[in-house]
């Protein structure tokens, strides 16, 4: 008889959780597709910190193998409304790439995901961007994910000696409609994640931040009721 254990013989990924519902369900579809999914979330000084507290929560409810947070203070640099003394917007979402990006983010975000995935003997790494209902950040396009890959292939001892790195993004190309339609199906309650940029001082979502109406509208149009507390 076989006594080794169903999670030794799983394949190890490495999934960037921030707390927010994109990453909770691309948490929840590793897990789903059977990997061994090790959790890693970033605390760079955003002003959401709430994001915090919810990827511990849900790291713990999808009982995932290995929780890891990591500082990383970013608002050493500023230039972002997520990171520095500049107002969010409440306006909409725009054209132009608007003051909540946070400059190059995602590509440091990756690169740190990608040496815990080394780190652990991991060759997959999820991160949970999507590139249609977004604000139009340059690091969530398909192209700049498909030239990650080479990169960390290229940056790695383990890419070096032939273990080139999966970089998966299973929402990619999901509209916030799909991605409500995913949470519901993989029985996960919207609450547990956190997305609004500036929450009030009671804990509430905004409600008017790009984040939080590109959430509203996804289960709007899904026809889902999200149980996010909204104060508008």
């Amino acid at each position: 008889m076989n006594t080794t254990s169903n999670a030794a013989l799983k394949r190890k990924a490495v999934v960037l959780l921030s707390g927010g519902l994109d990453s909770m369900v691309t948490a929840a579809l590793a897990i789903e597709r059977g990997f061994d999914v090790h959790a890693l979330t970033l605390d760079y000084g955003q002003r959401h910190r709430l994001e915090l507290s919810s990827a511990r929560s849900i790291a713990a409810k999808l009982r995932v193998a290995d929780h890891i947070e990591l500082s990383l203070d970013l608002r050493a640099f500023g230039g972002s409304a997520l990171t520095d003394a500049i107002d969010v917007p409440k306006s909409g979402v725009g054209e132009d790439i608007p003051v909540t990006y946070v400059p190059a983010r995602n590509l440091v975000f990756l690169a740190l995901t990608t040496a815990c995935a080394e780190a652990a003997s991991a060759n997959d790494v999820f991160i949970g961007v999507n590139a249609l209902d977004y604000s139009g950040y340059p690091d969530c396009r398909p192209e700049f994910i498909a030239s990650f890959a080479e990169t960390a292939r290229l940056g790695t001892k383990a890419g070096i000696d032939g273990a080139a790195f999966n970089i998966h993004a299973p929402l990619q190309h999901m509209t916030k409609s799909d991605i409500a339609k995913e949470c519901e199906r993989l029985k996960l309650d919207p609450a547990w994640s956190w997305s609004c940029y500036d929450p009030t001082v009671d804990g509430k979502a905004c409600g008017e931040c790009d984040s939080c109406r590109l959430r509203k509208k996804g289960f709007e149009e899904a026809g889902l009721i999200d149980s996010t507390v909204y104060q508008a």
